[in-house]
C-alpha cells in the first residue's frame, strides 16, 4: 500500500511539473487587448537596434561593441528590441545593409547568420525580447527591391540618386505584391529563418521565447494598390502562423501615414485573425508637421496633429481588441545638423512628451502598451556626419539609405537617455 501510494505521490508530482512547465513558457502572449507573459501584464520600453545582427556576427561584426551596448540599454530599463531577421543585397544593392544575410536567392552568409544567433542568444540572457522584422519596403536592407530585383523586374530607380524622384522608387517596390516570384523568395526566407537553430545556444527559433513576434515588414505601403498590398499581408500572416503557434505576428506598418496617398490603413488592415497587435509610427519631421528650431507654436500645433494621429490608432485598436506599439519615433538633433557635438533639446522635448503619453496609456490600460524609439547607435559615430553611409563604416542606427546622424541616439546623450532612463514602463 506505502509503495502504490508512493508512486501515485510521484506520478501526481510529475504531471504537476509537466504543467508547470507547459504553463510558465515565458513567450508573449495578447490577451484582453494587453501583452502578457505566464499570465502576467508585459508592458515594454524599448528601441529600435536593427544593426545588432550585424555587429554580432564573428567575423565582420564587433561583438565587444554590441555586448557594451546591451549593456547599456539594459542599465537604461529597455527591454525590448525591434532588430533585423533579414537582409538580401548582392554586391550591386545600394543604400544597402553590407554584408547582408542573404546575398543571392536561398545563398546565405552563415557570418551573419551567426550574428544573429549571438546577439538573440545575449538578449535572453539580458531577459530582453526580440521583434524579428523579415522584410523591408525601402532599400536599406535589400527588402522589396533586392527580391524585385532578383526576380528580373530591372535596375532598382534610386530616389537618393536624381533625378530619381520617390514616386519612381515607390512604384518599383510595390510590384513586390503582384510578383509572385519575388513573394516565393521571401517566403522561403521565412521558412528557413523560423526553423533555424540558434548555433549558439541550441534552440530553435520557433521555440525560443526571447521573441517576441515576427514582422511582416518594415513599413510596407499599398499606394495605389492597397488591395495587393492586404492579400500579401494576410497570406504571409497565415503562413507564419503554420509555421510556429508560438510567437505573435504584427504587420510593421506605420498604422496609417500622413498622406492620404500610402495605401495603408490601420483598421483595414489590421482586420486580419493572424495578425495579434497593431503597429504605429509618427514621424513628426519626416512628414512635415516641426523640425528642431521651428517656434513654439509649431511645435504645439505638430504635437495637436500628434495627438489626432495617435486617437484615429486607438479607435481603431478598440475596435479589433487588439493592443498596440508606437514602435517608430524620432526627431533630428537642434538645428536638424547631423554633427555627435550638436545638442538635443527638441528630440528631449518630443521624447518627454511621447514617452508621457504611452506611459499614461500604461498606467490606464490603455492600448498602447509599448514603444520603440528610433533608434539607438551607441557607441558608433558617422565618419561623415551628414552624408550616405558606405561600405565599411560603421553601423549607426541610422540605416544606410538615410544621411548619417540623422536620428540615432549615441551613448553620451545625457539628456536623453535621462528621459529614457526616467520612465519604468
Amino acid at each position: 500500500m506505502n509503495k502504490l501510494l508512493g508512486l501515485l505521490i510521484l506520478f501526481a508530482s510529475m504531471i504537476f511539473s509537466s504543467c508547470q512547465q507547459e504553463k510558465e513558457t515565458n513567450f508573449v502572449k495578447v490577451e484582453d487587448m494587453a501583452f502578457t507573459i505566464n499570465g502576467k501584464d508585459y508592458n515594454y520600453k524599448g528601441a529600435n537596434y536593427w544593426q545588432g545582427m550585424n555587429l554580432g556576427a564573428p567575423k565582420s561584426g564587433d561583438r565587444e561593441r554590441l555586448i557594451r551596448e546591451l549593456d547599456q540599454m539594459q542599465t537604461l530599463g529597455i527591454t525590448n528590441l525591434r532588430i533585423l531577421a533579414a537582409s538580401e543585397a548582392d554586391s550591386a544593392m545600394r543604400y544597402c545593409i553590407h554584408p547582408a544575410l542573404q546575398i543571392a536567392p536561398g545563398v546565405y552568409n552563415e557570418d551573419i547568420w551567426q550574428g544573429l544567433d549571438f546577439l538573440l542568444a545575449e538578449m535572453g540572457k539580458r531577459e530582453m525580447k526580440a521583434i524579428m522584422v523579415l522584410g523591408n519596403f525601402w532599400t536599406w536592407s535589400g527588402g522589396f527591391p533586392q527580391y524585385l530585383r532578383w526576380a528580373g523586374m530591372g535596375d532598382v530607380p534610386y530616389p537618393q540618386e536624381l533625378p530619381t524622384s520617390w514616386q519612381e522608387f515607390t512604384d518599383y517596390s510595390k510590384q513586390f505584391y503582384s510578383n509572385d516570384l519575388a513573394q516565393q523568395m521571401m517566403k522561403n526566407h521565412i521558412k528557413t529563418t523560423i526553423g533555424r537553430i540558434n548555433s549558439v545556444n541550441g534552440k530553435a527559433y520557433k521555440e525560443d521565447a526571447v521573441i517576441m513576434a515576427w514582422q511582416l515588414a518594415n513599413e510596407p505601403r499599398g499606394y495605389d494598390v492597397p488591395k495587393q498590398l492586404q492579400k500579401w499581408t494576410r497570406a504571409t500572416s497565415a503562413y507564419i502562423k503554420s509555421l510556429d503557434e508560438n510567437h505573435l505576428v504584427c504587420l510593421g506598418t506605420e498604422g496609417n501615414t500622413a498622406s492620404v496617398n500610402s495605401g495603408v490603413n490601420v483598421l483595414i488592415d489590421n482586420d486580419d485573425p493572424n495578425i495579434d497587435y497593431i503597429t504605429m509610427h509618427i514621424w513628426a519631421q519626416n512628414w512635415g508637421w516641426y523640425k528642431p528650431g521651428q517656434s513654439d507654436s509649431i511645435y504645439q500645433e505638430a504635437m495637436k496633429k500628434v495627438n489626432a494621429y495617435w486617437d484615429v490608432h486607438v479607435q481603431a485598436a478598440k475596435k479589433l481588441k487588439k493592443p498596440m506599439v508606437l514602435e517608430e519615433f524620432g526627431i533630428a538633433r537642434d538645428a536638424s545638423s547631423f554633427s555627435p557635438d550638436t545638442t538635443t533639446t527638441s528630440r528631449d522635448q518630443f521624447f518627454e512628451y511621447i514617452f508621457s503619453k504611452v506611459d499614461e496609456s500604461i498606467k490606464n490600460k490603455g492600448v498602447v502598451r509599448g514603444l520603440n524609439f528610433w533608434s539607438y547607435s551607441g557607441e558608433g559615430r558617422p565618419p561623415r556626419p551628414g552624408e550616405f553611409w558606405l561600405q565599411g563604416d560603421t553601423f549607426l542606427g541610422d540605416p544606410p539609405h538615410e544621411l548619417q546622424g540623422w536620428y540615432g541616439v549615441y551613448d553620451t546623450d545625457s539628456s536623453t537617455l535621462g528621459i529614457i532612463r526616467k520612465y519604468n514602463l
